[in-house]
């Protein structure tokens, strides 16, 4: 097999599961009782987090969005429920984001349906396997670090 037969297989494969992917989510979303929400949304309450109280700009910073597109999520989020305002205890003039517990129920599932994909993406790998695969995922988040 040559290596440009190789580069096109890769390729159509990472189109194929990225598309993938985000068929699934948007599918599952739309079928669950989250359905008020968009895949955008989704992914700002995963980058919120349950730990982590950050600020607007640095949840846009983490989406690559700007922070006006964040506030106007976040105001989104806030209507529909699933993340509120808080003042920083140690600086008051500092508002961060938090997920309220409907969101933290979003937030939990969204991650489940992650580790549900890890664990298959990696079934049956030996170390060095996954070894391979840890390096080339570095290798494809340099490339996006890069561009982003």
């Amino acid at each position: 097999m040559s290596k440009d037969n190789d580069y096109e297989k890769i390729n159509k494969g990472l189109i194929k599961v990225y598309s993938g992917i985000l068929w699934i989510e948007e599918n599952e979303l739309r079928k669950s009782t989250f359905n008020d929400l968009t895949i955008k949304e989704m992914h700002a309450i995963d980058a919120i987090t349950m730990y982590n109280h950050q600020t607007i700009s640095q949840v846009a910073e983490k989406l690559h969005l700007t922070p006006g597109t964040m506030t106007s999520m976040a105001d989104r989020l806030i209507r529909k429920g699933y993340v509120e305002r808080i003042r920083d205890k140690d600086d008051r003039r500092i508002v961060r984001l938090r997920l309220t517990k409907r969101g933290r129920v979003l937030y939990r599932a969204h991650r489940a349906f992650h580790n549900m994909m890890v664990e298959r993406f990696l079934k049956g790998m030996n170390d060095e396997e996954m070894k391979v695969v840890k390096k080339a995922l570095q290798n494809l988040e340099d490339f996006v670090d890069e561009h982003a």
